[in-house]
């Protein structure tokens, strides 16, 4: 039987990967929250469902620019503007 010298613990590099996971882990943590407490997220404008509606009406407005895909697709070369399809 052979005796094995062993050395201190903080010699062993499979000691290191062990540790080092979770260590690279928690300083990542505490980084994240030095952002998180440091750059809050702004407010949202309390307006924003108006100006929605705002963009809606005027989409609604001009037919042409919100034509088909398929019909767009074929005259964006030409610059032909296309001719909305009656509805049925």
């Amino acid at each position: 039987m052979s005796k094995q010298s062993s050395g201190p613990w903080w010699k062993f590099p499979y000691v290191w990967m062990v540790v080092g996971g979770p260590a690279v882990v928690v300083v990542a943590s505490f980084a994240t929250l030095y952002l998180a407490i440091t750059r809050p997220d702004p407010v949202v404008d309390g307006d924003y469902y108006r100006k929605g509606s705002e963009i809606n009406k005027t989409l609604s407005d001009n037919a042409s620019s919100v034509a088909p895909a398929q019909t767009a697709r074929n005259h964006a070369a030409t610059g032909v503007n296309p001719v909305k399809s009656p509805s049925p």
